[in-house]
């Protein structure tokens, strides 16, 4: 599988920014997925995940209200909304796929966020 996330980019504080992971080489529809970010010096963590069909959305609380994640099967891609972006929000975002059953997780690349003035 594969795995590329786009949409990246420095934005000042309070504005938006939408990333986008697209996936190939597995039946996208069948796995949760989400995005976590790692700030330096800091952990990796959970943004927001989605369930397959979209039937379930989870965030982190330092994003509710402000992130949106969703996804378009027909596609292959989630998305991640980030809006009244703040620059604690800066660091390196990263789609991931979960994992189901024996099939282990997978994560992309990642993506650089920068909120600054």
């Amino acid at each position: 599988g594969q795995l590329v996330e786009s949409g990246g980019g420095l934005v000042q504080p309070g504005g938006s920014l939408r990333l986008s992971c697209a996936a190939s080489g597995f039946t996208f529809s069948r796995f949760t997925m989400s995005w976590y970010r790692q700030a330096p010096g800091k952990e990796r963590e959970l943004v927001a995940s989605i369930s397959r069909a979209g039937g379930d959305t989870n965030y982190a609380d330092s994003v509710k209200g402000r992130f949106t994640i969703s996804r378009d099967d027909a596609k292959n891609t989630v998305y991640l909304q980030m809006n009244s972006l703040k620059p604690e929000d800066t660091a390196v975002y990263y789609c991931k796929r979960e994992s189901l059953g024996w099939i282990s997780a997978y994560w992309g690349q990642g993506t650089q966020v920068t909120v600054s003035s």
